[in-house]
């Protein structure tokens, strides 16, 4: 039997016997056949033999259809070999991969290709060196080993990434088949281990073999089974009787070989290895080897009905032989071995049989149970005979079982023999002994024949043979599927349930997880009742599936309920003592997984509805909450956010591929069950914050979290269902963008906008920031409201939800508003001792305000004012720079010097005065660059509509006859749009906006040299910041005014000309600083060691300026250079770099030789482009 995805389909597509030669097209071949089934002219022609069905195999380039499977193996181990590696792996990673983003972004396919696997080469080279494996294994050989899987794993992500490369696919497909194939062959390995790494990492060693077998048995079933190749076509006469070709698996024989292999022999030989010293030790020990080679061999016969051993035989006959046979064996020796490792160990209170019969009925429960189970997966029930025999394994395993925790059980056969035998001892006139089986135990009894007899029959009529019944109407369900028997089956088996809570822990005085243990138990039995309720809810007609939606949603909560109180509420109180117990983390992820995983298959089945599927998938992921967050009632506020924020993914989602989509009614009431949904969860997000900072977090943190996760939930609305909305995709970008504002700016909030529970309240109150830190002066933090408002505002406009651009008026309030808000947040955060500054600051950033909007948007006389705007910003500049602690100043240098520490307060007037100078540098220096951007930006758009309007006359001549067809109505509305919108035209631009070019030029010369001022007072004159600063020039414009026959051929030559230059002038300087010494004057004596120095690093300093000229001279003409002048100039270099005592000469060197080899290079390229043309 095959998997789903490999079986046989109604009629395959036709393909030509004639083609033989493989295919590298890059779309895969059609689902359809030009021919009926029945009418294929050549069907009978196709019959190929096994050799050549392989060698006509044909490629076709698809996308990788086995992502997801590959993604699971391989995307964890990825992230547990990043946490190992640490910052330096994730640093380098990161670098290369956006290199390679770049690369695939400007199409150059190889290059990203390759970007792709030099990343992950440096990354492992990173990994060696950051990651200390041999200190953390102590041993040298497992070091290397560990090193070399993170290798392979390493390599196998490379080779899945390789997959993603459609050209790949194209001119190399045998070595996708191969990568391919190589996939499935080696992930199995590397990713069980990593696996296993990973939990025995957080959980302990002891039990390491164990998770190896079972993540083993998982990559087995995603693995191992046969599955198609990607990339080979399917062609109809290759399929006989159903059955696909093994040349289109991926995997071939020898693979599957060694996966079983894998599988049966990997955890056993990794335990013996790792409990050697006391292998035989115990029994225990001895049970432990079986165990962990019986197991994964009974998985692999199971995996063998979806075709796991089709490399062994594809005879259905022989494969029924193995399975039942290998499978006694298997079963015999798991049960045994599980009785003795597990039942008997762990569970040995609760059997209430004496030895030696427990053993006996033990295992009589265990191995029936097992042996029905197995036979009923294999499909062996199909006959009379099976079927009684299944129903009188069923009534035998159900009261051994029974007997086994002592169930008040009386079977007819014992009634009679106890009955008869107890008569012939009274009869006799001796002690009678009876086999009381409520306790069980033999007592002893004086008993006559009256009081025998109404023994009997009191036994006989209270204990009936519950959990024998019960195995017969859970048998007669499996054998007729009998719905009736089923609930019959419940009924007892809740019956049997309750008995066994009660009998063992009702009467136990016990707290547990908070509770007394009598509720927990009530809680426990219904959970237990609802779970055996809910697979005949599910078999009921399709009108009453809502019964079984009912159940599974009820006991989903009750799960959560249990887990939730098990989880956060550790603590267990008998009489007073306290002792932890612990519900461990994997049972949560199990019952999760599972339950997903079930809801997933009554959703495929048609077993229960959407919503049931909405809801349950909502509770059984919410329960993941607990394993992150530690607050008490995180699972059902977990619980309710989901439920708000997946109905357009879960609920909807058949709806929005269809066309119905929600209704704009139904969106703003999902926004506000959202917004609610959020108001609930705050508590949890207060407590994940005050985890995190280690302190309560602000009001304001808090506020903004809440925003911001708001927004986020209602992405899936407006992704789905008003995608075609603009206005709810604009107010989406506000609502984020303020929860973002709102957590790194953390505003004070107003009292009457908070709500603070108990829990806030009480960590609000605590005294240990004060114990810790002591008292500390607050900064006013009511100006970051400015600049969330001037951020929001700007927000607003750039997305039209405030039309500034076709209203003049709000244009212009909305840039008097900016203005102002940022003048008071700048004059309040970061100058306010100085505030003679302060409407300085405000008229500043006003007119920076009114020149950008108007630069943009420009009005009718906005073109006339704007220079006089820009004009008053630069003669602000020195005046608010001087005017920065003059006033301070003068009252410092005015009064005398009292004592020590006022000497010290005007030491820290001063030092003040000379940051807020440095500050005012900075915000004038952004000022200009913005206003350099802007002018440059429009200058461009100007020179792309010259560009459109030269291209687009034929158009326009040829879209009058057209627009004739419009209606009236629409074409007066585009002329009134078009009137409203303001517009720079070329015209206008050369009437009007010719200063645009001479103030930009200005901006950036202005920015320019602020800059170089704050980089020598910040740093003293760095040598590199000169080629982060260059860059600036190049936002200069061309401009017949300053700059004539600049052009943007020359845009480079700025940069160029200023990084030469200042790198000149600070070497000249450096040396001239050399040989100052002050006051005693120069220190250049002819012969002495400072004229040697002059003369050495001057006669250096010239020797470069060859090399500098030609390049900076070749940056302005952008012509080829015929002769070989610049490699000539190379050598002159060499001496800056080896014998030079300054290092920006050195520098200087460094940069002529890199000049003079990117000349030749492009000089080169320019005659060989020319070539080719000509």
């Amino acid at each position: 039997m095959m998997p789903p995805e490999i079986q046989s389909r109604s009629f395959r597509p036709y393909i030509a016997a004639s083609i033989s030669s493989p295919s590298f097209t890059s779309s895969s071949f059609p689902s359809t056949s030009p021919y009926p089934p029945n009418q294929n002219p050549n069907r009978n022609s196709h019959i190929l033999s096994p050799s050549s069905a392989s060698s006509r195999s044909r490629f076709s380039a698809s996308s990788f259809a086995h992502n997801t499977r590959i993604a699971l193996a391989l995307a964890p181990c990825a992230a547990f070999l990043l946490d190992l590696g640490g910052a330096p792996v994730v640093a380098t990673l990161t670098l290369g991969l956006m290199i390679a983003y770049i690369l695939d972004s400007l199409n150059f396919k190889p290059g990203a290709f390759f970007g792709v696997w030099a990343s992950l080469i440096a990354a492992q080279v990173a990994f060696f060196f950051s990651s200390s494996l041999i200190l953390t294994f102590n041993s040298i050989p497992l070091g290397l080993l560990a090193a070399l899987l993170c290798a392979q794993t390493n390599f196998l992500i490379g080779a899945w990434a390789s997959l993603q490369f459609k050209w790949v696919q194209l001119e190399n497909p045998t070595i996708v088949l191969s990568l391919e194939r190589l996939l499935f062959a080696c992930v199995p390995f590397a990713a069980s281990s990593i696996f296993t790494w990973a939990t025995t990492a957080a959980v302990g060693m002891q039990h390491a073999a164990y998770y190896l077998m079972i993540f083993n048995c998982v990559f087995y079933w995603m693995f191992a089974i046969p599955r198609t190749s990607s990339f080979k076509a399917k062609q109809e006469a290759k399929y006989h009787g159903g059955e696909v070709p093994d040349d289109n698996f991926i995997l071939t024989p020898l693979e599957g070989c060694f996966h079983t292999l894998n599988l049966l022999f990997f955890p056993l030989v990794f335990h013996v290895s790792s409990h050697y010293s006391v292998i035989f030790s115990s029994a225990a020990s001895v049970c432990d080897l079986l165990l962990l080679f019986f197991i994964p061999f009974l998985f692999q016969l199971y995996a063998s009905t979806r075709g796991a051993l089709w490399w062994v035989t594809k005879n259905a006959n022989q494969l029924h032989s193995i399975r039942v046979v290998n499978g006694a064996v298997a079963l015999i020796v798991v049960v045994i071995c599980l009785e003795f490792r597990v039942v008997f160990h762990s569970f040995g209170r609760y059997i209430q049989v004496p030895s030696p019969l427990n053993y006996l009925l033990v295992t009589v429960t265990m191995l029936g149970g097992a042996a029905g189970a197995g036979a009923s997966a294999l499909g062996m029930i199909s006959d009379a005979f099976s079927s009684v025999a299944f129903t009188a394994l069923a009534v035998t395993v159900s009261s051994a079982g029974a007997i086994v925790v002592g169930f008040p059980l009386l079977v007819w056969a014992n009634t009679v023999y106890v009955f008869f035998v107890n008569a012939w001892h009274c009869g006799l006139g001796l002690q009678c002994r009876l086999w009381d089986l409520t306790t069980p135990k033999i007592v002893f009894a004086d008993l006559d024949r009256n009081a025998l007899c109404s023994f009997s029959l009191s036994k006989l009529i209270d204990f009936l043979p519950l959990p024998a019944v019960a195995g017969f109407y859970f048998a007669c369900f499996v054998t007729k599927k009998s719905l009736p028997s089923y609930f019959a089956f419940v009924v007892l088996g809740s019956l049997m349930v309750t008995w066994f809570v009660l009998h063992n822990f009702w009467d136990l005085n016990i707290w547990l997880a908070g509770m007394p243990l009598k509720s927990f138990c009530k809680l426990i039995v219904a959970n237990v009742i609802l779970a055996m309720a809910v697979p005949g809810l599910a078999l009921l007609p399709p009108k009453l599936h809502f019964l079984a939606e009912i159940g599974l949603i009820s006991h989903a909560m009750l799960l959560c309920h249990i887990e939730n109180r098990f989880f956060n509420y550790l603590g267990l109180y008998f009489y007073g003592m306290e002792e932890d117990v612990m519900y461990p983390s994997y049972m949560v992820i199990l019952t999760t997984f599972v339950g997903l995983a079930l809801v997933r298959r009554l959703s495929v089945d048609h077993r229960i509805g959407s919503k049931a599927v909405w809801i349950l998938t909502c509770l059984y992921s919410s329960k993941l909450s607990m394993l992150f967050i530690s607050s008490k009632p995180v699972v059902w506020v977990s619980a309710v956010l989901l439920l708000a924020v997946t109905p357009p993914l879960l609920l909807y989602k058949e709806k929005s591929q269809t066309g119905s989509k929600m209704k704009p009614w139904q969106g703003y009431a999902h926004a506000g069950v959202v917004a609610l949904s959020v108001w609930f969860f705050r508590e949890t997000i207060f407590e994940a914050l005050q985890w995190w900072n280690g302190r309560a977090p602000s009001d304001g943190l808090l506020f903004g979290f809440c925003i911001a996760m708001t927004g986020l939930a209602c992405v899936p609305i407006v992704a789905l269902h008003f995608s075609h909305v603009l206005s709810a995709k604009r107010c989406l970008v506000l609502v984020v963008a303020t929860g973002l504002l709102f957590i790194l700016l953390q505003p004070p909030i107003p009292v009457a906008w908070t709500y603070r529970s108990d829990i806030i309240r009480a960590a609000r109150q605590s005294s240990d920031d004060i114990s810790i830190y002591g008292f500390m002066a607050s900064k006013p933090t009511w100006p970051s409201w400015l600049l969330i408002v001037a951020i929001l505002l700007t927000l607003a406009a750039v997305t039209s939800i405030i039309p500034i651009k076709y209203v003049v008026e709000l244009r212009t309030f909305y840039s008097l508003a900016i203005g102002i808000a940022l003048g008071v947040y700048i004059s309040a955060e970061y100058f306010l001792q100085a505030a003679v500054l302060h409407a300085l600051i405000v008229v500043t950033m006003v007119c920076t305000s009114v020149f950008v909007v108007f630069t943009h948007f420009p009005s009718a006389s906005s073109t006339k004012l704007l220079p006089w705007v820009f004009a008053l910003l630069v003669a602000l500049f020195p005046v608010t720079y001087l005017l920065e602690g003059q006033v301070r100043i003068k009252s410092i240098l005015g009064d005398e010097v009292a004592d020590l520490a006022e000497e010290d307060r005007k030491l820290t007037t001063l030092l003040a005065v000379e940051g807020a100078r440095t500050s005012l540098l900075g915000l004038y220096a952004a000022i200009f660059m913005l206003i350099a951007l802007e002018v440059k930006f429009e200058l461009a758009s100007l020179m792309r509509e010259k560009a459109l309007e030269r291209g687009g006359i034929r158009h326009s001549q040829s879209s009058q006859s057209s627009s004739s067809n419009f209606a009236p109505r629409m074409r007066f509305m585009q002329q009134r749009r078009a009137s409203t919108v303001p517009t720079l035209t070329i015209k206008r631009m050369a009437a009007e906006g010719a200063w645009m070019p001479a103030v930009g030029n200005v901006a950036t010369i202005m920015c320019f040299a602020i800059c170089l001022i704050l980089n020598v007072n910040l740093t003293g004159g760095s040598n590199q910041a000169i080629f982060f600063l260059a860059p600036i020039l190049l936002l200069l414009n061309q401009d017949s005014d300053f700059v004539a026959g600049f052009g943007d051929k020359q845009r480079y030559f700025p940069v160029t000309v200023a990084i030469s230059a200042h790198l000149v002038l600070t070497s000249l300087y450096s040396i001239w600083e050399e040989i100052w010494h002050g006051n005693t004057g120069w220190g250049i004596e002819i012969g002495g060691p400072d004229w040697f120095f002059a003369v050495k690093n001057l006669a250096i300093l010239i020797l470069t300026f060859p090399s500098h000229i030609l390049f900076n001279r070749f940056v302005w003409s952008c012509s080829k250079q015929t002769n070989s002048s610049a490699l000539i100039t190379l050598p002159l270099n060499l001496p800056s770099i080896i014998i030079s005592d300054i290092m920006k000469i050195r520098i200087l060197g460094c940069l002529g030789i890199i000049y003079t080899i990117a000349q030749t290079l492009v000089s080169r390229q320019q005659y060989i482009s020319g070539m080719k043309y000509i």
